[in-house]
C-alpha cells in the first residue's frame, strides 16, 4: 500500500501503515491490535498527545542549536547541588542503555562522556541550552545526565537519584522538576529496576515519559540503513512499544502514570539526513517545559498532584532506592 498522506495513520484502526518527517512515501502495514489504539508518526508514538507539527520539530531543531551547550553543575550528592531559575529535565536509564550518546545528539555536541563501559556517569551532570535567557542565566533549559542504575552502577547512586528528583519537584521556588525521561533499551524491555523507578515516579508524583534509544538495532539488525529494511521490521517496534505502553500505564492507580508518548531514536544512524527520532525528543522535551512556540492541550496524565509541604518534609523516609538499582 502506498501512502501519499501526511497523517498520522492509527495502529487498530481500518488504516494501516506509516510515514516517517522528509519522505514524500513509504508503505507498510501494521497488524491490527483491538484492545490499543496508538498513533504511530514517524517513530513515535503517541495515545494521550498529538504529533507535534512540521514547524514545531523546526523549531525545537532552531532551539537546541542556538548557542553553545554549557555545563553549569556536576554533583554527587543531592543536597549539594545549585539553585538556579531555569526549568529542568532529567535523563535516566540502567547503565549502559545510550544515555550520554543521546544527549550528545540532542545537544549537537560531543559535551557528554561516552563509554562502552557501564557506569561511566558517576555524577548529576547539569547543561545549560537553549543560549542566553537574557535575565543572567547561561541557558533558557537545564538537561540532567543522571547516573544510571543497574548492572555497573553503585547503590548510593539509587538513593541519590530518586532524593533529587522527588526533592526538586517539592521545591517552592521558580525551580521546578517538569519532567523525568526513563530510557528503556527496546531489545530487552522493561526489567524489574525499570518497573521499580516507574512505581517509584507514580508514588512520588514525578511526571515522566519513556524513551526508546538505539531504535536502530530493531530496525536494522544487521543491515544497511534503508526505508525498506525499515518497514520490515516496523511490526517488530510497534510489538514493543505495544509491551512498553502496558509496562508505563499498569492502571494500578498508585499514582500518576507516565505520558501516553513514547520516543524511540537513535543517535548514531541518520535517514534522509536526519538522526532516527532526535527531532522528536527535542519537541518532547520543549513540550515538557513551555518552551515550544505552540504548547500542546495539558492532558489528565500529564497532571500530577503536590501533597502540601507541611505533610512531607523528610525525604529520608519515603526515598528508599529500588531494591534493582
Amino acid at each position: 500500500m502506498r501512502l501519499l498522506s501526511r497523517h498520522p495513520i492509527y495502529i487498530g484502526q481500518p488504516r494501516y501503515g506509516w510515514r516517517i518527517a522528509n519522505l514524500r512515501h513509504v508503505s507498510s502495514k501494521v497488524p491490527p491490535n483491538q484492545h490499543t489504539s496508538i498513533v504511530r508518526d514517524g517513530l513515535s508514538y503517541h495515545w494521550d498527545t498529538s504529533p507535534p507539527s512540521h514547524d514545531q520539530l523546526q523549531f525545537a531543531e532552531r532551539f537546541f542549536r542556538t548557542g553553545s551547550p554549557k555545563i553549569i553543575d556536576s554533583a554527587i550528592k543531592f543536597r549539594t547541588v545549585k539553585d538556579t531559575t531555569m526549568p529542568e529535565v532529567a535523563f535516566l536509564g540502567r547503565s549502559n542503555v545510550g544515555k550520554s550518546t543521546m544527549l550528545n545528539a540532542l545537544m549537537d555536541r560531543k559535551i557528554c562522556r561516552v563509554s562502552s563501559q557501564p557506569g561511566r556517569t558517576r555524577t548529576m551532570n547539569f547543561f545549560a541550552v537553549g543560549g542566553d535567557d537574557h535575565v543572567g542565566n547561561p541557558g533558557r533549559l537545564v538537561l540532567l545526565d543522571m547516573p544510571g542504575y543497574g548492572k555497573g552502577s553503585r547503590e548510593e547512586w539509587g538513593k541519590e537519584i530518586m532524593k533529587y528528583l522527588a526533592g526538586r519537584k517539592q521545591k517552592l521556588t521558580s525551580v521546578r522538576l517538569r519532567r523525568a525521561f526513563l530510557l528503556i533499551n527496546g531489545q530487552h524491555g522493561v526489567k524489574l529496576a525499570d518497573e521499580e523507578i516507574l512505581y517509584l515516579f507514580r508514588k512520588h508524583g514525578i511526571a515522566h515519559q519513556v524513551i526508546l534509544p538505539k531504535v536502530d538495532r530493531i530496525l536494522f539488525p544487521k543491515h544497511k540503513v534503508s526505508v525498506e529494511h525499515m518497514e520490515k521490521n516496523l511490526p517488530a517496534l510497534d510489538a514493543i512499544c505495544t509491551d512498553v505502553k502496558a509496562k508505563i500505564q499498569p492502571g494500578k492507580a498508585d499514582g500518576p502514570e507516565a505520558l501516553g508518548e513514547i520516543v524511540c531514536c537513535s543517535a548514531e544512524t541518520t535517514l534522509g539526513g536526519q538522526r532516527l527520532g532526535i527531532d522528536k525528543l527535542r519537541w518532547a522535551v520543549l513540550a515538557a517545559t513551555g518552551l515550544g512556540d505552540v504548547r500542546r492541550k495539558i492532558l489528565s496524565s500529564e497532571i500530577t498532584f503536590e501533597k502540601p509541604s507541611h505533610l512531607d518534609t523528610n525525604l529520608s523516609t519515603p526515598m528508599s532506592a529500588p531494591k534493582h538499582l
